[in-house]
């Protein structure tokens, strides 16, 4: 017996699934408002399992327009931990790729930027099947507590100017939507849903995605939705290494930003001259290594002060150069000592960058 399922909306919620499901020639695409109604309905549990599958799967071949997403993202942050707003963010950071190629050296800039007084709110889950090392996982090795409510969130901000919540702990309903990907064995908007969600809606949010063109989308919607909230937020999207909130210093980049309504890109060039192989193995520790000195890794220092000048340039609407500058600074000056306790058994296996994990 399938509960929660209102009768009455399935024939309204079929004309969703009609609009987008015709084929190439017949079909079309949702209104902002359309999407934000339709994703409503799924979200409230309006509509049958398979009317869900459909509606994500058909999106998922045709991919969604920004004006979907808008509306997609606009139902989405109606059910978020509403407690979430009340902390003190400077920068939301959205980490859903996990790495396999390298280690996640975002989390040092973060660190290194709390250290000047910002704030950072973290965000993630783990998703089925896809073999990567997530950041829920990394943590914990670290010493690092995740928070799992608002209030703890607000505590390890005032300890460490920078927190990490689960997405199931901040939008239960989205992430379930991610984990249907167990079902499916595909993802669905969900993903590129989770990076816009801006969970803490602070006033920056930096996002990275994988594919080319996505993050065009991204400030795209943006701008949308902040013209339907009459909001003057700010989103900074790239191809992050991985599809993460990180710097890849091997390869140019551009980054789109939407600030209130207005779009601009900013070509970034890279700043390594060569590739660098990658490890065999993703040892976490080496995190701890490089932060206080003992390891020089040239990948990992490039990466972290790249990211790091992200933050400025979102944050103090700093140039390029500028915040270079300034990220090398902020690197230069952080205090070494590792801020955490480590556990006296870390039991998180190495990790193979084909993509599986080892026992130790």
């Amino acid at each position: 017996m399938r509960k929660n399922t209102h009768p009455e909306n399935i024939p309204e919620f079929k004309e969703f699934i009609r609009i987008i499901g015709r084929g190439q020639r017949a079909g079309g695409t949702l209104t902002q408002v359309q999407a934000y109604q339709a994703m409503k309905m799924l979200i409230n549990d309006e509509i049958t399992p398979e009317q869900k599958g459909a509606f994500l799967m058909l999106l998922r071949v045709r991919e969604e327009t920004a004006e979907e997403l808008a509306g997609f993202i606009q139902a989405f942050r109606e059910v978020n931990e509403p407690q979430l707003t009340d902390l003190p963010i400077d920068i939301d950071l959205g980490c859903y790729a996990g790495k396999r190629r390298h280690l996640p050296w975002f989390l040092l800039a973060v660190m290194a930027f709390a250290q000047q007084g910002k704030t950072l709110f973290l965000h993630g889950t783990h998703e089925p099947d896809s073999n990567r090392l997530y950041l829920k996982d990394v943590l914990p090795q670290l010493g690092i507590d995740v928070a799992t409510s608002a209030c703890q969130a607000k505590k390890l901000l005032a300890q460490h100017g920078f927190s990490y919540m689960d997405l199931a702990d901040i939008n239960p309903k989205l992430d379930a939507m991610i984990q249907l990907r167990s079902q499916f064995g595909l993802r669905s908007c969900a993903n590129t849903l989770a990076r816009m969600l801006n969970a803490s809606q602070s006033a920056n949010s930096l996002q990275g995605v994988f594919h080319r063109d996505v993050d065009k989308k991204h400030s795209r919607c943006a701008s949308l939705v902040n013209e339907q909230a009459q909001s003057e937020n700010s989103i900074l999207c790239f191809r992050g290494e991985g599809g993460e909130v990180e710097y890849n210093p091997e390869r140019d980049v551009t980054l789109h930003l939407c600030r209130g309504r207005l779009e601009t890109s900013i070509a970034v060039p890279a700043t390594l001259s060569h590739w660098v192989t990658k490890p065999k193995t993703l040892d976490v520790m080496q995190l701890v290594h490089v932060w206080q000195g003992e390891q020089i890794n040239e990948y990992a220092t490039h990466g972290i002060i790249g990211t790091l000048s992200l933050f400025y340039m979102l944050i103090d609407k700093l140039t390029l150069e500028q915040a270079n500058a300034q990220a090398e600074l902020c690197w230069q000056a952080r205090n070494k000592t590792w801020p955490f306790t480590l556990p006296a058994k870390p039991d998180l296996p190495s990790f193979d960058t084909t993509g599986k994990h080892q026992a130790h």
